[in-house]
């Protein structure tokens, strides 16, 4: 049935961005806090209270603008957005209107094979990314709806995809490609659950190989990537169910009920004749100059997807474990110093990736709490690699020795005795005690049985308590087997 329709989505997703103060006054931006106990007369929306832009807000839509390749507006105006609700207190939003601080721009993420035929990279064209003001939040209760003010006034940037996402599994990918960009850029914590990286999802279907885009359906306030994926699956099924049995479906804005796994209607859709745009007579033009958009420019991190190409080439990892060494700028920077120190990037992404990622998640803990210093780790990669320490002592010794801050690598493993024996004596030592005790699969061995090379491999690291360096076992024991 689906193979008939091709979905069309467009994502508009709304970040918090990592300033001191919001947006239009000097109240601090911060998450939580006592109700209404960070507010003022500009963000309360009281009468005579005049806005003032916040200048490093305007900084990051910058550094936006410039990571995505777009087009950055020498000037753009501010409008009233009207509409009422308890929790916007003026009655109106200041958004930007027709013209964006930033223009046009693209993001590349994977393409679904599903539906194009083929696992190559899609672009993503960004319509606009504009600033604007948060609402506040209400709360509702079955007697009274509460209303906290905190939140009013903090500073958005909306950044508008524009419909070129053909699955709900591309819809994710965009996201997560954002949410990267982001966090790496330094302009939003791109924390879900507090709402400072949230999404709207607009979504249609079409007969496919239409020109025409079927009507559209927006999905209001996601949370999660998860639940963007849920969403977009079950409303894309829905439309197509009912296009299929001959209904007709209506333009509208649904919300998510993630405990039912359904979309559910809440209200038609607005137009933009709707809000009464105007400009915000309180706020000039913002107008930028190529000098501070050079300043930011200059200032701007390494981006990731730029970054991930480098892991590849630089360090010798596959493009997947660059991707997931990439998961957030701590752990990127922290696998960079261990990289170098270890003088392995391989083996560096191994710990990072094993045991490293198994104790954060055990312990629940960011990458700073955990205790680990990249030189520490980086010194133990150095003793595995050189053959010093075997991998099963590092990993089940010495590693754990480091996250109780017991000493380096090198004083661990010199206290505890963990160094491996380079010396062939006493691998030799031990081979002929354990041909003497297994002669018979010795013989059966040097047969041509190559199964039984492991046992013996096996044999002789037992007789040497695992300090044996298997490689040296290896040899001693190629030369056995080959001598006459």
């Amino acid at each position: 049935m689906t193979s008939a329709f091709e979905t069309v989505i467009g994502l508009e997703v709304h970040i918090q961005l990592l300033t001191q103060s919001k947006m239009f006054c000097g109240c601090p931006n911060r998450y939580g806090g006592e109700p209404n106990s960070r507010t003022c007369p500009v963000c309360l929306g009281l009468p005579g209270a005049l806005p003032v832009l916040n200048a490093e807000a305007v900084r990051m839509a910058i550094a936006l603008g410039l990571a995505i390749d777009a087009k950055l507006q020498p000037e753009s105006t501010f409008y009233r957005k009207q509409y009422f609700y308890p929790d916007l207190p003026k009655g109106y939003q200041i958004t930007q209107g027709p013209l964006a601080i930033v223009e046009g721009g693209s993001l590349e993420i994977p393409g679904d094979p599903a539906v194009r035929g083929a696992n190559a990279p899609v672009i993503v064209g960004i319509e606009r990314a504009h600033l604007e003001e948060d609402a506040g939040k209400s709360t509702h209760g079955e007697a009274r709806s509460l209303v906290d003010l905190n939140r009013a006034g903090v500073p958005l940037l909306e950044i508008v995809g524009r419909p070129d996402l053909r699955s709900p599994q591309e819809a994710f990918d965009f996201l997560k490609v954002l949410h990267r960009l982001v966090v790496f850029l330094g302009i939003c914590d791109g924390n879900m659950e507090e709402g400072s990286f949230r999404c709207d999802a607009n979504v249609s279907v079409r007969e496919a190989g239409s020109p025409t885009f079927g009507t559209r359906v927006e999905i209001k306030n996601l949370n999660s990537f998860r639940f963007v994926k849920q969403a977009l699956a079950y409303e894309v099924d829905r439309q197509i169910s009912t296009l299929t049995a001959g209904g007709s479906i209506d333009a509208e804005t649904r919300g998510w009920d993630a405990a039912a796994g359904e979309t559910r209607s809440q209200r038609s859709k607005e137009t933009a004749t709707d809000y009464r745009y105007f400009p915000e007579p309180d706020l000039p033009a913002l107008c930028l100059t190529h000098e501070e958009i050079e300043q930011v420019r200059n200032a701007m991190p390494e981006l990731p997807s730029a970054r991930e190409k480098r892991f590849v080439s630089e360090y010798g990892v596959g493009e997947y474990e660059a991707g997931m060494l990439l998961q957030d700028a701590a752990f990127a920077d922290f696998f960079e110093r261990v990289a170098r120190i270890g003088g392995n990037g391989k083996q560096a992404a191994n710990w990072m990736l094993g045991e490293v990622s198994r104790a954060l998640n055990e312990r629940g803990v960011a990458l700073a709490q955990l205790g680990l210093r990249p030189e520490d780790l980086g010194d133990l990669i150095q003793l595995v690699v050189a053959g010093t320490l075997s991998h099963h002592a590092a990993k089940e010794s010495v590693f754990p020795a480091l996250l109780r801050g017991e000493g380096s690598a090198k004083a661990i493993v010199e206290r505890e005795g963990l160094a491996q024996v380079l010396d062939r004596g006493p691998v030799e030592a031990a081979l002929a005690e354990v041909l003497k005790a297994h002669a018979d699969a010795w013989h059966e061995c040097k047969a041509g049985n190559p199964r039984l090379k492991g046992f013996f491999v096996g044999q002789v690291m037992k007789r040497g308590q695992g300090k044996l360096n298997p490689k040296l076992v290896n040899e001693v024991i190629d030369e056995a087997l080959n001598a006459s």
